[in-house]
């Protein structure tokens, strides 16, 4: 069997579209579509259905992927093994692509990955920072980070960190007022949230425990617009400590409440042998720890 032809279904199965896997690879999609079509008719089996949203993988192509990243283990480990081994340059290769929450992809994970991708010049860090649910199941991403606890599928699970959230104002907002001291004085006061039919988890409803405001300034899909607008002197909003708490135009409201959620890490099972992933999955963790007290500031 072509190894070849297993690369280019491996990279398929992780990307999910002929344009994804053919930007992975360097070649045009036709040669992806091509590929795939040979490997089907070695094996007799269709590999991959056709979707709205790109290729997912059949029940012959899920038993077969877990092989052929077994072969690619196999292969970097004689890579590791050979006379190249103590070279500088032979170290992690391949893609990983990562799907995060936006506020913690952009301030908190983009500065460590693009040190660890100095480290490593043949590993492609591919960091999705979507303001929506990036899903395994469809490959859409090799590592998710998400704000909901993974509850089936064939998967790694991991708690990756706790991070607060507190009330916030400008002091351009406020002027010469002190802002309000009690839930009650939220009452007539602007806030900045999200646009509540476009939210992706249950989990960023915070507002609503502790006040339902009845004028928004703006509302937006994206907490990094929120927070400028907040910091533009929009209104009040529920912003993470870990990018708003640092910000000296910004006010904290109300410090007696607080909110805390938790972020967790997921990756396929048949992916955790895999180097790279390790590695990654390793640094993330390390990331988390090492930035707790920003990530939990009172």
């Amino acid at each position: 069997m072509d190894w070849n032809n297993l690369r280019f279904f491996m990279e398929l199965a992780r990307a999910g579209t002929l344009h994804a896997a053919a930007r992975r690879l360097e070649v045009d999609h036709t040669t992806v579509a091509r590929r795939i079509r040979a490997l089907e008719q070695q094996t007799g089996a269709t590999l991959f259905t056709r979707e709205a949203d790109g290729h997912r993988l059949s029940e012959a192509g899920r038993q077969l992927l877990p092989k052929v990243e077994a072969m690619e283990a196999a292969f970097r480990q004689m890579e590791r093994s050979g006379p190249l081994a103590m070279a500088a340059d032979e170290g992690l290769s391949g893609v990983v692509r990562i799907g995060a929450t936006e506020g913690l992809a952009t301030r908190v994970l983009a500065p460590a990955l693009a040190q660890f991708s100095r480290l490593h010049p043949r590993l492609v860090v591919d960091l999705l920072a979507l303001p929506r649910l990036v899903h395994l199941s469809r490959r859409e991403a090799d590592i998710v980070i998400s704000l909901e606890r993974p509850a089936r599928g064939s998967v790694v699970v991991a708690k990756l960190a706790d991070y607060s959230l507190h009330l916030y104002a400008s002091r351009d907002y406020l002027g010469d007022q002190h802002g309000p001291q009690t839930v009650e004085e939220l009452a007539g006061h602007s806030f900045v949230s999200y646009v509540d039919d476009l939210l992706f988890t249950k989990e960023l409803q915070i507002l609503d425990e502790l006040h339902r405001p009845q004028q928004f300034a703006l509302r937006s899909t994206s907490i990094l617009a929120q927070y400028e607008a907040v910091a533009a002197g929009a209104g009040i909003a529920v912003l993470p400590a870990f990018v708003a708490a640092s910000d000296a135009r910004l006010v904290r409201l109300l410090p007696q409440h607080h909110f805390k959620r938790t972020f967790w890490m997921s990756m396929p099972q048949e992916a955790r042998q895999l180097p790279r992933m390790q590695a990654v999955w390793a640094l993330l963790r390390e990331v988390a720890e090492r930035e707790q007290l920003r990530l939990l500031a009172p």
